[in-house]
């Protein structure tokens, strides 16, 4: 039972969403969960010890940290995790410089400390208090020389549910990673590797672990994992190889494209660049082609039911706390049953992690 929290200057209670209409249960929610298409679905490796019994409905979509204040980021986590009654993960991540400048119109700067102040003042908002931050890129009350002087602290109406809403940090690059692996809950990569992403993640991951606090507890692994049935060829496997060249062709510009870094990391350098260069000059069809199928099998579950139930054995090996199956198939009614049936071969199969 969360016990009701008090405001730092009150000895009264703070109102838990007093104004807002009663939340939806699972069983108001189970007509429309019947008509929906779920894109993505998580597997929980371990959960007090006992193999995974349940699967959440997830994205996995990041805020970008410039799009937002801190305290809009902050407040809307607090309302989705309220309608969700307490399951809601916060997503973040930092984009790069061509969607943050070109679509949101602000300059791509300071990323890692802006990254470490969202994450700070969010998880100020989440206790209710009334919020200040003395950081160098969000100082809150505004100071006065920067605005009209009429600044001052303010906490939420309604105190969220939760005062810890887990936050997850989609880092890629080095120091964002050591980063990420000091300071949030969880750890959001793309192209995961079982085998090999210590090879790339190793020494930020340890750096940052090494200046953990011992709260919020030990980093969660939530690997991001495409799924297709079939091998090479089949619809599935072709539509990753699209996904693929997507992200390491064309996503970002080509000097600042963190995805095209890990796929040279992983020792795809001349693959990387057929992909990069076919992506930006518009036959993305060949680009496609060019996405090796090693690599697919490396990070992403493939083939029939069984043995892709088989392959998430090596996540859990390799320490990841959440596998987010990611369907691919042309078909979206075929989606949910791809992902079902490998949870049902995973269930009672899948070790729980100590």
């Amino acid at each position: 039972m969360v016990e009701q929290p008090t405001r730092p200057d009150s000895r009264e209670p703070v109102p838990r969403w007093t104004n807002n209409p009663p939340r939806p249960t699972a069983e108001d929610a189970s007509p429309r969960w019947s008509r929906c298409e779920p894109r993505a679905a998580s597997l929980e490796t371990r959960r007090d010890n006992q193999p995974p019994n349940h699967i959440e409905s997830k994205t996995t979509s990041v805020i970008p940290i410039y799009s937002r204040t801190p305290a809009l980021i902050g407040m809307t986590a607090a309302t989705l995790d309220y309608l969700t009654d307490g399951r809601f993960s916060l997503g973040l991540g930092t984009s790069g410089p061509q969607v943050i400048e070109g679509l949101h119109g602000v300059p791509y700067h300071a990323p890692l400390g802006r990254t470490r102040e969202v994450i700070e003042i969010c998880r100020t908002v989440w206790t209710g208090a009334k919020v200040t931050h003395s950081g160098r890129h969000h100082p809150l009350p505004l100071p006065a020389d920067r605005g009209t002087g009429l600044g001052k602290p303010l906490a939420l109406i309604s105190t969220p549910i939760r005062p810890d809403i887990p936050i997850l940090v989609a880092a890629l690059g080095p120091k964002n990673v050591e980063l990420t692996a000091e300071i949030a809950d969880g750890w959001q990569p793309m192209f995961f590797a079982p085998e090999r992403f210590r090879d790339i993640w190793g020494e930020p991951l340890d750096r940052g672990g090494d200046s953990r606090p011992e709260h919020p507890g030990p980093l969660d692994i939530h690997a991001q994992v495409p799924l297709a049935a079939g091998g090479p060829g089949s619809p599935g496997h072709e539509a990753i190889k699209r996904h693929y060249a997507l992200y390491i062709g064309g996503m970002g510009a080509p000097e600042r494209n963190f995805y095209y870094r890990v796929a040279c990391a992983y020792g795809f350098d001349s693959a990387a660049a057929e992909i990069q260069k076919h992506f930006l000059s518009g036959a993305k069809d060949i680009a496609a082609q060019r996405v090796p199928d090693e690599l697919i099998e490396m990070t992403a579950l493939v083939g029939d039911s069984a043995s892709m139930a088989a392959q998430l054995d090596r996540f859990t090996a390799a320490g990841v706390g959440t596998v987010y199956l990611i369907p691919f198939d042309d078909d979206p009614a075929t989606r949910p049953a791809a992902v079902t049936q490998v949870l049902d071969e995973a269930r009672p199969r899948t070790p729980t992690i100590a």
